[in-house]
């Protein structure tokens, strides 16, 4: 496809409506800067705005086309690159491109089950969706409200969740590897959920439920992990970095090479917060036992040493 081309005839039929730029980039989520960028022909929409601006404007999807290209034409055409083609050729059906759904207002939608490599969402409206036992690998979350979403034995292998607004989602058995959280996600609830290598970075965490869980390589940096109860699960090379810890409950959990760095001096009056963190019945290595116990505050009268 000619870009130029396909320019010219979005503005015909944009003008045919009566419609203005901005009303056109309204209906689309985009910017008008970017209509403006296809009508002068510096860019295309991908394969699945084309499909919503001849419905926007009342056209077939031949219309941008002399001659109406083939499926595989029209995804090449709009840019669209293969994740994965599962090493076949010519099965579309084992195909994987990219899919873009950014500032998408899909609240409450069904993404059950769905196969979604490297997606992208981004400034996005995901309130209540259900995104349960997807396969969301690689996708990330950028300025997205998805509060109450339910991630319910989804795969978040290698996503990113960034500036996100998770307050209230489900992560019950969820995959959660080398993924990266920097978001709110007051309320959020992980229930038998194993987190290795994952990163929470400037996370609110308060009133979250951690039930049956268990970290590996888990580093939480400046996190608000307030009134969180880790009673009974399993630590492991885990880093609490310079995260607010108060009455944090650690009762009956094992904890194997984990480093607490506190957010101030040691003479800095919030740092009795730290006597405020319960380890009765917790179990833990020597390394991590001497180290607490160098902070001076924490109580550790009832930890049993491995």
């Amino acid at each position: 496809m000619d870009s130029k081309v396909i320019g010219e005839k979005i503005a015909k039929a944009r003008k045919e409506k009566n419609m203005s730029q901005a009303q056109l980039a309204q209906h689309i989520f985009i910017s008008p800067q970017a209509v403006g960028k296809w009508e002068r022909g510096e860019s295309m929409p991908d394969i699945t705005t084309f499909d919503r601006l001849a419905e926007i404007l009342g056209v077939d999807l031949n219309y941008f086309s002399e001659n109406a290209p083939s499926a595989a034409d029209k995804t090449t055409n709009a840019g669209e690159i293969p994740a994965h083609s599962g090493g076949k050729v010519g099965g579309s059906q084992d195909r994987q491109v990219l899919i873009n759904l950014n500032a998408a207002d899909l609240p409450e939608s069904d993404f059950a089950g769905v196969v979604l490599h490297k997606g992208t969402f981004k400034a996005s409206s995901l309130r209540g969706a259900d995104f349960s036992n997807a396969d969301l690998t690689g996708s990330s979350f950028e300025a997205t409200d998805a509060r109450e979403a339910n991630f319910d034995g989804a795969d978040l292998t290698e996503c990113n969740f960034s500036v996100t607004d998770l307050t209230n989602a489900s992560f019950g058995k969820s995959v959660l590897v080398r993924t990266v959280l920097n978001m709110s996600g007051q309320g959020a609830k992980f229930a038998d959920a194993k987190l290795v290598d994952v990163k929470l970075i400037k996370t609110d965490l308060r009133k979250a439920i951690f039930e049956n869980c268990t970290f590996t390589g888990v580093d939480f940096s400046y996190c608000d992990l307030r009134g969180i109860d880790f009673g009974g699960q399993t630590f492991d090379g885990v880093r609490f970095d310079k995260s607010a810890l108060n009455d944090v409950s650690f009762q009956g959990a094992t904890l194997r090479n984990v480093s607490f760095t506190v957010p101030f001096s040691l003479t800095n009056k919030s740092h009795l917060a730290l006597k405020t963190i319960r380890f009765d019945g917790a179990t833990m290595d020597k390394l991590t036992y001497l180290a607490l116990k160098g902070l001076r505050v924490v109580d550790l009268s009832n930890v049993t040493i491995i």
